[in-house]
């Protein structure tokens, strides 16, 4: 078994799709093994995004995920990391396949209701540092 992180996006929070995503989620055959609700700092949203800092869009993205809470869950599952990315779908919603999260609940390439890690090695980082107890 693996562990990927995911978050559930301020967007589909406000939207009050939180359930529908992890009906989704367990439906996919993840066990969701640590969750929980928070609302992200501007400190957390630019430590985390670090990666980001130098693209045009990580002031925007520090505002979004600061605008609502999000839900961070930590998913189990052979191959969690692919499998996850699959079942979110494309990062721009409006490309993502039918059916897959992000074109159930997504908008646009920014407000795309969900996040997953891009790699085991990420996936670690990740969720270190939401679950670091």
């Amino acid at each position: 078994m693996n562990q990927t992180l995911a978050i559930i996006k301020p967007d589909a929070m406000e939207k009050g799709n939180m359930d529908n995503i992890k009906k989704d989620i367990l439906d996919g055959g993840f066990s969701i093994v640590k969750e929980k609700t928070l609302m992200l700092t501007n400190e957390q949203a630019c430590s985390f995004y670090d990666i980001h800092q130098e693209k045009p869009f990580f002031d925007e993205l520090v505002e979004f995920m600061t605008s609502h809470e999000c839900h961070v869950m930590v998913l189990e599952k052979e191959n969690a990391v692919i499998e996850w990315r699959n079942l979110m779908g494309a990062t721009n919603s409006k490309e993502a396949e039918p059916g897959t999260i992000r074109n159930k609940y997504g908008t646009d390439v920014s407000m795309n209701a969900t996040h997953g890690s891009d790699s085991n090695e990420n996936a670690t980082k990740e969720i270190n540092f939401f679950f670091n107890d």
